[in-house]
C-alpha cells in the first residue's frame, strides 16, 4: 500500500509502491491484466468533494472531541521545532522528487511573455528541495527563491550537490511572520508554488502567508497550489483525540494538517485579492485487487492570479 504512517501522508512520500505516479502511469496500469500488476492508480479531476460512505460519515460525525486549548497553544509555539525534528528523523529520504510539477502546472512555462524570458519562481515551503531541483534541471532559464519554516530543511537544500547560488537562493522563513521582501524584491516573482505547505499552517494564519506572497508577486503572477483535500483517506485515518478544529488535525509527531474544501480555499485567496483561475479536486484511487484494497486520496489543486 502507498500509505505508511500517520506522521505524513503526502502523495509523493517515499517507500515501496509510493503513490506518486503520474496520470499517464495510472492509465497504463489500468490496462494491464491482474497477472501483470497487483496495484493500479486511477486519477480524475472533479468539482465536487468525494462522497463519503455511511461508515466514513459516522466516523467524522462521531469525532467531535477537540485537543485542549493548552495543547493547541503548545503545538503552535513548537511548530517550527516539530518540523525541524521531522527533517532530522527523515533527512532527505521521505519525499520523492516532484517531477510531476511541470506536467501538472503548465503555467510554469505559460507565464513566460517570450520564449527566452528568465522566470523568477518562489517555492514557499521548499522542504529539502524535491520540487526545485527537478525544475532547475528541466528549465535552465529559471531562478528559484526557496524558503522553508525549518532551518534544517534549508540546510539540506544548500548541501544538495545541485544547489547553485547563481540559480537558487534558499532561506529560512515563517511565511506568517517574516517578510519575504527582506530576501525577494517586491513584485518580482513570476510564479509561486504552495505544494503541501498551507495545510501545515493554522487556518487563522493562512491569510498572512498568502498576503506575504502577494507582495512579492508581479501583477499577473500566479500561485500554483496543491494540498490535501476534504475527505482524503488520511483525514479519515486520524484517531480520536487528534482533532484541532474543523478539518484540522495533529499527527503523532506534533505536525499538523488541514484538509481543504474548494469553497474554503477560494474564499481564502479571493479575500487577499487573488483571482481564481483553477480550483478543483484531484481524486486518486490506488486499487489492489489481489488484497481487496482501495485507497481513496483527495487533493485540491488550484491556480490563483494577482490581478494586473
Amino acid at each position: 500500500m502507498p500509505l505508511r504512517m500517520e506522521g505524513i501522508d503526502s502523495e509523493d512520500a517515499c517507500g515501496p509502491q509510493g503513490d506518486s505516479a503520474s496520470p499517464s502511469t495510472g492509465t497504463q496500469l489500468a490496462g494491464l491484466a491482474d497477472s501483470e500488476v497487483s496495484e493500479a492508480v486511477f486519477q480524475r479531476k472533479e468539482h465536487c468533494a468525494r462522497a463519503l460512505s455511511p461508515e466514513e460519515r459516522a466516523k467524522l460525525k462521531g469525532d467531535q472531541c477537540l485537543v485542549s486549548d493548552f495543547k493547541q497553544q503548545k503545538l503552535e509555539k513548537e511548530a517550527q521545532r516539530n518540523w525541524d525534528l521531522f527533517y532530522k528523523r527523515n533527512s532527505t529520504n521521505f519525499f520523492k522528487d516532484r517531477h510531476w510539477t511541470t506536467r501538472e502546472f503548465e503555467e510554469l512555462q505559460a507565464c513566460r511573455e517570450f520564449e527566452a524570458q528568465k522566470l523568477i519562481l518562489l517555492e514557499a515551503g521548499c522542504g529539502v528541495g524535491n520540487c526545485i531541483f527537478p525544475l532547475l534541471e528541466e528549465d535552465l532559464n529559471i531562478f528559484v527563491y526557496a524558503c522553508d519554516f525549518s532551518p534544517r530543511a534549508v540546510e539540506f537544500v544548500k548541501q544538495n550537490p545541485l544547489y547553485n547560488a547563481e540559480r537558487c537562493e534558499a532561506f529560512q522563513c515563517d511565511l506568517t511572520k517574516d517578510e519575504l521582501s527582506k530576501n525577494i524584491p517586491l513584485e518580482s516573482v513570476n510564479a509561486a508554488t504552495l505544494i503541501f505547505v498551507l495545510s501545515a499552517i493554522h487556518p487563522d494564519r493562512m491569510r498572512l502567508a498568502l498576503e506575504n506572497i502577494y507582495r512579492v508577486l508581479k501583477p499577473g503572477g500566479t500561485v500554483l497550489f496543491r494540498d490535501y483535500g476534504l475527505h482524503d483517506h488520511a483525514m479519515l485515518r486520524f484517531k480520536s483525540g487528534s482533532k484541532l478544529g474543523e478539518n484540522f488535525y495533529v499527527r503523532q509527531d506534533g505536525t499538523r494538517s488541514f484538509f481543504f474544501s474548494k469553497e474554503f480555499l477560494e474564499d481564502l485567496f479571493t479575500a487577499v485579492g487573488y483571482e481564481t483561475l483553477v480550483n478543483e479536486y484531484v481524486l486518486r484511487e490506488t486499487v489492489n485487487k489481489r488484497e481487496g484494497l482501495c485507497v481513496p486520496r483527495v487533493f485540491l489543486q488550484g491556480k490563483f492570479k494577482k490581478p494586473l
